[in-house]
């Protein structure tokens, strides 16, 4: 049995950010992919839920530069957080989530125990594999984005760059969307649902709150060192509303499917890609 007590995790701002960047991703992968398996009945379908290949374009592209601009919002939200009187810790502290020695130490320890050397890593706050799932959004958005650009405009690009720049942007846009979506709709799902600490749903980025003793068994050091500090009383978390969980249920299995339906159409039609 799990324990009674929740921990705050995150807080509605950060919540929100998930959801915004959520519901734009999967905006993006349906307007995406169904334009890139356009020939296919697997890309009909998906253009067809947009209204049509003609919308899909125009869809693809205005969330586009919605989702970048909730990126720009998100880089300001960031810098207002920083504590200039205790930079160090506030960039680099446990409660960051840039990444530190002690990731790549704790990376080494895991894959160690996965060979039945060793114990597992004790982890504070930000797990390594949570890191890199939020640090590779700041090196994918800006290539979408340019190269998303430059493909729409590719008048006004080539009054400026040389014409074969443009059939170097499909491929990067191209790869770098499968690679996104294969990344979130495989390791990201896996890692945040599937582990048996987190079956059948990881509920922390919408109730904003995680039981105790999945935080202890997962997060030992940020436990103590809530101990340690006398804030653990002060995290305490509500349970969410029963009608509450059961919206984030339905729309949290539904996004799920969403991302597996297009993940495996994509491999079944993977021959009529075409990154050139």
């Amino acid at each position: 049995m799990r324990s009674t007590m929740l921990l705050k995790r995150f807080n509605r701002t950060q919540r929100l950010s998930h959801l915004f960047l959520m519901l734009t991703f999967l905006i993006q992968s349906g307007t995406g992919f169904g334009r890139l398996f356009i020939t296919t009945d697997f890309g009909r379908s998906l253009c067809k839920i947009f209204g049509g290949y003609e919308a899909a374009i125009v869809i693809h592209f205005w969330v586009g530069i919605l989702m970048m601009t909730g990126f720009t919002v998100h880089i300001v939200y960031l810098i207002k957080r920083i504590k200039r009187r205790d930079l160090v810790n506030s960039v680099m502290g446990p409660d960051s989530l840039v990444p530190g020695p002690q990731d790549a130490q704790h990376l080494f320890q895991r894959i160690l125990w996965t060979m039945g050397m060793g114990s597992p890593p004790k982890l504070d706050r930000w797990a390594y594999w949570e890191k890199f799932d939020y640090w590779a959004v700041f090196w994918g958005l800006p290539l979408l984005a340019v190269t998303g650009v430059m493909l729409k405009f590719p008048l006004l690009t080539t009054q400026v760059l040389p014409g074969w720049t443009l059939n170097i942007a499909a491929l990067l846009h191209r790869a770098e969307a499968i690679l996104a979506a294969s990344f979130i709709f495989i390791v990201h799902f896996f890692i945040g649902h599937i582990r048996p600490l987190s079956f059948p749903m990881n509920e922390a980025m919408f109730s904003g709150s995680v039981h105790l003793e999945e935080a202890m068994q997962e997060k030992p050091l940020w436990v103590e060192r809530l101990k340690q500090e006398g804030k653990l009383e002060m995290m305490k978390a509500e349970r969410p509303a029963l009608w509450y969980r059961a919206l984030y249920f339905v729309f949290g299995y539904s996004a799920l499917g969403f991302g597996l339906y297009i993940l495996i159409n994509g491999i079944v039609y993977g021959r009529f890609i075409q990154l050139h």
